[in-house]
């Protein structure tokens, strides 16, 4: 029996996968189409999986799209069925259960996977990844069916710390150990994380830094706890490595397909086979502030990427001009976010301003007279107006002083630009 055939194929099933899905059925409504995933879930929104852990957000929340959504687009799925290789030349994909799927355009959406640290006992009962739902499954029956009381968790990044927060929701004794000097340095400045660990440490988390793991501990094939490199043992019924995530590139190669930190796109975000689309956490795209290519492993960027791949798949036009890294994290109630370069070596200028009751911080780096990153910490309304300066590249010199003023606003930006917003660029200015 010959294998199926879709006209457009896409692997994997969240945000860049649906974007193109929904971008595909918009300029070819009736080309068959097929989505497959190693997740049997439907698509869902990955970041609320911290949240449904504490109960803060009811479990049928977690859904990226309605029930009906596959059928009403007409997508046949493969759910649950991961794909193993892509023979370029046939354009076939292999299904772990050797089924044969064939593919006019195909799209690699597949994300990213966990980092595993080479610590022993790292394959001890009790010790988790928590990056999808699969991963909530699993902590939430082996929390239901133990006698837990202590958690560490390993890395001090986005997920370690919402991850941290869920557990001490939880009222489960949690530390999170990092490598690092402070965490969430990848997001914040130190006085953006030292605000993010204090609030964390109200919460009743405890914060460890500069203390790398060196192994895990067990008895009887569970995991009992944390030794650091300093010879302290953290006793811990449950542990969860929060490393980080690096792009999942294994089909890529078995397609032949360019690769260095990612899949290396094209504007059209085509790989180096021009029937192969790559997008999201996979890839390695553009850089607008850098200049460079590089991994951002951000929701925003993986959708504008999987419409563009999606408009081009079905034979429409459109480019990507680049992403611009973003976090977005409210961490025990403080919310944060940080955008674009944050690295005070690569500003000429840094303006800053803290509220008298310090509960409100916002940092802005400057370079050449334009904005190249900013961070805001409690109040964080007026971020969606410096994003946009940084995306259009324009010049603050003028009105600089403005930018960490709390009465920001478009009344605050020059005429120009303020025409420039509400009646688009065809006008002169």
């Amino acid at each position: 029996m010959s294998e199926p055939r879709y006209e457009y194929l896409v692997i994997g099933n969240s945000t860049a996968a649906i974007a193109a899905v929904e971008a595909l059925r918009r300029t070819d409504p009736r080309g068959s189409l097929a989505v497959v995933s190693r997740e049997a879930q439907p698509a869902y929104c990955a970041p609320l999986i911290t949240y449904v852990l504490a109960g803060k957000v009811p479990e049928e929340r977690i859904g990226y799209r309605p029930a009906d959504f596959y059928e009403k687009l007409r997508v046949e799925t493969f759910l649950g069925r991961a794909a193993t290789a892509i023979d370029a030349a046939a354009h076939t994909v292999t299904l772990e259960d050797g089924t044969e799927l064939g593919y006019g355009k195909l799209l690699l959406a597949c994300g990213g996977d966990p980092i595993l640290p080479p610590l022993p006992g790292v394959d001890l009962e009790g010790v988790f990844t928590f990056t999808r739902y699969a991963d909530l499954e699993r902590v939430r029956d082996y929390l239901g069916s133990r006698q837990v009381q202590q958690a560490v968790v390993i890395g001090g990044g986005m997920i370690g710390v919402k991850t941290a927060e869920a557990l001490a929701k939880l009222e489960l004794n949690t530390t999170v150990v990092e490598l690092l000097p402070r965490i969430l340095s990848q997001a914040l400045n130190e006085t953006g994380s030292a605000a993010a660990q204090r609030a964390l440490e109200e919460a009743g988390v405890t914060i460890l830094t500069s203390r790398p793991a060196a192994a895990l501990e067990g008895k009887k094939g569970a995991v009992t706890g944390v030794r650091l490199e300093n010879g302290q043992v953290l006793p811990a019924q449950i542990v969860i490595l929060a490393i980080g995530v690096r792009p999942s590139l294994e089909l890529a190669e078995t397609a032949g397909l360019k690769t260095s930190r990612g899949v290396l796109v094209d504007e059209r975000m085509r790989t180096s086979d021009p029937d192969i689309y790559a997008a999201g956490d996979v890839t390695e795209g553009h850089d607008m502030l850098l200049g460079e290519t590089r991994p951002v492993a951000i929701w925003p960027s993986a959708y504008l990427q999987g419409e563009v791949a999606g408009t081009n798949m079905a034979g429409g036009k459109a480019t990507h001009d680049g992403s611009v890294a973003m976090n977005s994290i409210q961490i025990c109630g403080l919310p944060t976010i940080s955008v674009g370069l944050i690295d005070p070596q690569r500003a000429e200028e840094v303006l800053e301003y803290t509220s008298q009751d310090g509960k409100n911080y916002r940092c802005i780096f400057l370079r050449g007279g334009k904005i190249i990153g900013a961070i805001f910490v409690g109040e964080i309304d007026r971020a969606g107006i410096i994003t946009g300066l940084i995306r259009e590249g324009v010049n603050v010199s003028d009105f600089k002083e403005k930018l960490i003023s709390r009465e920001l606003g478009l009344l605050s930006l020059p005429r120009e630009y303020r025409r420039y917003k509400v009646e688009g660029p065809g006008i002169e200015v």
